[in-house]
């Protein structure tokens, strides 16, 4: 880390920011309904496949994003998120269906079933996300190390291309993940050539379009998001193909049947659509200790995911707001209570959306009102045009999401912060596929706990950190830890110096000379309050890690003294 004096940037609070206000949505109209279309064009294929690896109806999705972006925008001030069914949730979704008696088609009242009783789930998981809100632990989602987190979403991204990878070869994905890993050779083989050739097409415009994107010309062109020009190509293919009526062809003297079956179903009339939950899940013996197990996967993950994504896209907002996390998760939760009572998915802070909103343009959290308001109107008016979407263009938008969320990029990534960083990686990957996300998240932390214990650090250090607080001069304080600074004693700390720092107003010195090991997701943490000082016009310098060895030469890496001397009793 720097420790010379730098330049301020501009404050979080400063009045030139656009803000979601009545001046806000007049000042910044135009801005953000043009971001609003864009987002739009990938939310629009995204909340339809989303909806449909979930074992729910496709308009479940839309309902979703429609009720994240009209109601979340006047909750929360969360100025650049978009809140909408997330990819990160289908494992949840898909396995509180299947454990109320999903049946993926195969007896429509069981579905119909699963379907209502999931919904009450979603909606008592939003009261609960409510709860969470008005007692303030969206700070708690920094208890988890970064690792862990990243492993659970590569392990969602892993089944979601698992499961999603037959649908691309026109086939049906049934049994765990490596069940179908270990048929995908015969699904192959048994492919269907013209639905194949539509998911492989989509499939290919998703990878090479970030490489031919900066080629485009004119300029606007490069604004198109790729799933807009998957639908574009997908959409006249299946048209090509006739896949709206039900026929056979031959290919390579093998018979194959086509139709409706193969694109998106969605209803004429969206009242119609509408489903009610049934809360008699949370009562019948046989359904009663499943629920409450899926709301509280429902709960703690969307959250979790929320609160990652809103504070991710906090961090490139080009005005430097602040989101209040508390209030965002309230608005979320509030969100899900109305989408789980109307027959849509569980929502959060979706990353992929938000972050094309800023690359849009978008400027307040009017772009996520307008992109709810297009879909909105798209789905009431031309839903014909929804029914012509093939379903393997869909599910190759999902394979391409699932394989970003575990792309080998993400495994470098973290292989280059610390060998225990992978190893935490690596054990949650394995862990979640291997049992479930909540048990997998648990055997990392408890990863994370033993890797402590070998590099030296006592339990007692665990939760606690020791620390005593100097002041330096009228405007500045120094803040020396001692013992080990560790994620699971982080949340203190931090609370520590921006008590003294943010709160009261001073620069700070966190001297950790004292300390015996600084672990990774510290590192991180402290790099990210240097930024926030910083636009705060304050000043947080560390220092003290001179004699301490890092595991690796990554900024973020964690840090062991090298010396033997104590500086606690």
């Amino acid at each position: 880390m720097s420790h010379e004096p730098r330049q301020h940037a501009p404050r979080s609070d400063d009045h030139d920011a656009p803000r979601g206000t009545a001046t806000g949505f007049v000042r910044s109209f135009r801005p953000d309904l043009v971001s609003g279309f864009f987002v739009f064009l990938i939310a629009l294929p995204l909340s339809l496949g989303i909806a449909m690896a979930s074992g729910f109806p496709p308009v479940a999705g839309i309902f979703t994003a429609v009720i994240g972006g009209l109601l979340t925008t006047f909750i929360s001030n969360s100025e650049l998120t978009i809140k909408g069914p997330a990819a990160g949730l289908i494992v949840i979704v898909l396995g509180a269906m299947q454990s109320f008696g999903f049946t993926a088609g195969t007896d429509p009242t069981a579905d119909i079933a699963a379907y209502r009783m999931t919904l009450a789930v979603a909606c008592v998981a939003g009261i609960v996300q409510v709860g969470f809100a008005l007692v303030r632990v969206g700070k708690f989602s920094e208890f988890f190390p970064t690792a862990v987190v990243h492993g659970m979403l590569a392990s969602i991204g892993c089944i979601i291309v698992l499961k999603q990878l037959p649908a691309v070869f026109g086939q049906k994905a049934s049994g765990e993940p490596l069940e179908i890993l270990r048929e995908l050779p015969d699904t192959i083989a048994h492919l269907n050539p013209e639905i194949a050739l539509i998911g492989l097409v989509s499939l290919a415009i998703l990878f090479a379009f970030p490489f031919v994107r900066p080629r485009l010309r004119p300029a606007w062109l490069q604004r198109i998001p790729a799933q807009g020009v998957v639908l574009l190509v997908a959409v006249p293919l299946g048209t090509w193909f006739d896949l709206s009526h039900e026929h056979t062809y031959s290919f390579l003297g093998h018979e194959y049947g086509v139709g409706e079956s193969f694109l998106v179903s969605v209803p004429g009339n969206l009242l119609a659509a509408i489903t009610l939950p049934d809360f008699q899940v949370f009562t019948a013996a046989a359904t009663r200790l499943s629920a409450w197990w899926w709301v509280m996967l429902f709960a703690l993950v969307g959250s979790i995911e929320s609160l990652l994504s809103a504070k991710a896209i906090d961090l490139v907002d080009p005005w430097k707001r602040k989101t209040s996390m508390d209030r965002d998760l309230l608005a979320v939760g509030v969100a899900n209570v109305a989408a789980g009572a109307l027959g849509g998915l569980p929502m959060i802070s979706e990353i992929v959306r938000s972050k094309s909103n800023i690359d849009n343009g978008g400027r307040t959290r009017f772009a996520n009102f307008w992109h709810a308001l297009f879909l909105l109107g798209f789905v009431a008016l031309v839903p014909g045009l929804i029914h012509r979407i093939p379903l393997a263009a869909l599910a190759a938008m999902l394979v391409y999401t699932g394989y970003r969320l575990a792309s080998p990029r993400e495994f470098i990534n973290v292989f280059e912060i610390g060998a225990e960083q992978f190893v935490l990686f690596v054990v949650t990957i394995i862990g979640v596929l291997a049992t479930d996300l909540l048990v997998g998240v648990g055997i990392g932390v408890a990863t994370k706990f033993i890797i402590h214990v070998i590099n030296g650090v006592p339990p007692q250090e665990f939760f606690k950190p020791f620390l005593d607080v100097t002041e330096i001069d009228e405007s500045t304080v120094q803040i020396d830890a001692a013992g080990s600074a560790v994620f699971s004693n982080w949340l203190p700390f931090r609370r520590q110096i921006e008590q003294i720092g943010l709160v009261q107003r001073n620069n700070i010195i966190v001297n950790l000379a004292g300390t015996r090991l600084v672990d990774s997701n510290v590192m991180e943490k402290l790099h990210e309050l240097e930024a926030e000082f910083l636009r705060s016009g304050l000043r947080l310098d560390v220092v003290g890690l001179e004699e301490h060895r890092a595991f690796s030469a990554h900024p973020h890496a964690a840090r062991r003294r090298t010396t033997t001397s104590e500086t606690r009793d």
